[in-house]
């Protein structure tokens, strides 16, 4: 297993609306990533995302609220997918928290360009992964510490902890200047890299109106009539 199959998570594997978002073309997708959790209302960063390809990508994740879930703070992260092919961003709303060592998610709010904001019935989703895990809260339970490096990134230069995949897969440099996972960047043996290029302090909802209940077949329907 890579290291992006570690620390860019395709939750949507995990939900009935992967197969449905790849028919519809959502470009690249929208990952979550890992490291080491720490969210505040209002940070975030940007990445460029490099495939083995040679393929770029855009990808951002902010905080833009938290409530309380069961007696534990859960905070709303926001993640966008931006192809520089379509340049329209699918923004995806998830409820996460921390429960034992990993970050799960208990709600998602999906809007795409030009629709109304769409919310997943859980009900939808088998019982066994109502609450998904979705990393750990810890990149070190996956890696092994290598030691303290500065490394320069389009964001600018940081101080970070050097962690490398304990199958070899890859490594990853991690910073507590950057949220919510403080991922500076990662590099994996195929080629494909993460990097910062931007660290985020006014982080703001990019979804609006109010969510509907997530209807694939209008989905569908409000696709082939934008077509």
């Amino acid at each position: 297993m890579t290291l992006k199959q570690l620390a860019v998570a395709w939750f949507l594997m995990h939900t009935m609306t992967f197969p449905l978002a790849a028919q519809m073309g959502m470009g690249a997708g929208i990952p979550t990533l890992s490291g080491v959790w720490h969210p505040v209302v209002g940070s975030g960063a940007a990445y460029e995302d490099t495939k083995t390809d040679g393929r770029r990508v855009n990808l951002e994740i902010i905080v833009v609220g938290k409530e309380d879930v069961d007696g534990k703070t859960a905070y709303w992260t926001e993640m966008a997918s931006i192809d520089p092919r379509t340049s329209s961003p699918v923004y995806v709303k998830i409820l996460m928290a921390v429960s034992g060592n990993t970050v799960t998610s208990s709600r998602m709010i999906m809007q795409m360009p030009g629709q109304d904001p769409m919310e997943m019935d859980t009900s939808m989703v088998p019982q066994n992964r109502r609450m998904q895990q979705t990393s750990p809260a810890d990149i070190a339970e996956k890696a092994e510490a290598v030691g303290t490096e500065s490394i320069t990134v389009p964001a600018g230069t940081y101080t970070c902890q050097h962690y490398r995949m304990k199958d070899g897969s890859g490594d990853a440099w991690i910073s507590d200047k950057v949220g919510p996972w403080g991922l500076v960047k990662s590099v994996d043996k195929d080629g494909s890299s993460l990097v910062l290029t931007k660290a985020i302090t006014d982080a703001k909802d990019h979804i609006t109106g109010t969510p509907k209940k997530f209807d694939p077949m209008q989905m569908m329907r409000n696709r082939q009539q934008g077509q």
